[in-house]
């Protein structure tokens, strides 16, 4: 199949890519699911021949640092949703301590989509080409999650940068692949190991996820929470970017660019700034 430009060629691939990783995701998540779960039937059945309560203790604790390591690497090697799975079981009123030692490191660890791919999402997005929006683009991104990137830029014509989020291609049908396989695994352990509707929960997860891929109603909403901080107070405690509305999509956003502290080191700022991130003294 010809190729007549390079942009072409990305596009294809992209779809190419796109088309096979959700099979290919879902043999990831069987295999791991499924090594960590024998695994954990096996040593069932070898910690019942053991009578002594300290030992069995002792059992179970290399058991679960031993399982820990597995989900690790699974939720690692997906990435994704795999990434907010560990840091909802990554809490101690969730999970084995062994477990959530080995998970709370997975917090923000979500691969960037490459500069190319961005650059053809965008345009096709915004119906523009980059340069006839943007004076600069800053090609590396300001941080990746599971659903989208954010880049800095200035828009042409304004001195003040602004945020550009844009969502992975093909990242909510991986995503409800992979949520899929959740529920999948969710109502075979409960009807063999748990007595508890997982299953519903998976199901209410998949509903709100599907929420967080339209750009438009976060927009909107984003719009609604500023109007009603803004209207009712002298001045808000809250800051809430202002959307451009002329440039969203359901895929892409352009916002203004707040300077911050990112919330995962909230409790390092407060301590350099002589606050106990605690609360207690």
């Amino acid at each position: 199949m010809p190729f007549n430009t390079q942009h072409q060629f990305d596009d294809f691939r992209a779809k190419f890519s796109a088309h096979f990783r959700p099979l290919q995701r879902s043999f990831q998540f069987w295999a791991h699911t499924a090594d960590i779960y024998t695994g954990y039937k096996v040593f069932q059945v070898r910690v019942s021949l053991v009578k002594d309560a300290k030992k069995q203790e002792e059992m179970w604790e290399r058991q679960h640092e031993f399982a820990a390591d597995k989900i690790y690497n699974m939720c690692s090697e997906l990435g994704g949703f795999f990434l907010k799975v560990a840091q909802i079981i990554g809490k101690p009123d969730l999970a084995p301590a062994a477990w959530v030692r080995r998970l709370v490191t997975l917090c923000d660890q979500a691969p960037a989509t490459p500069y190319d791919i961005v650059q053809l999402v965008l345009e096709k997005e915004l119906g523009q080409k980059l340069d006839e929006v943007f004076d600069c683009f800053d090609k590396n991104p300001l941080g990746s999650a599971s659903i989208a990137q954010v880049h800095r830029a200035k828009l042409r014509g304004n001195k003040n940068d602004v945020v550009v989020k844009v969502q992975h291609p093909g990242g909510q049908e991986l995503m409800m692949t992979d949520i899929r396989n959740l529920q999948a695994f969710a109502l075979f352990v409960q009807k063999t190991d748990l007595k508890f509707d997982l299953y519903s929960v998976a199901k209410e997860m998949e509903k709100q996820i599907a929420f967080e891929f339209d750009f438009t109603r976060e927009a909107a909403a984003m719009d609604r929470i500023r109007s009603f901080l803004y209207e009712n107070n002298k001045k808000s405690p809250v800051v809430v970017p202002r959307v451009m509305k002329d440039l969203v999509s359901r895929r892409a956003m352009v916002m203004e660019y707040i300077d911050g502290i990112p919330i995962l080191k909230l409790g390092d700022e407060m301590a350099k700034r002589g606050f106990n991130p605690r609360g207690t003294s």
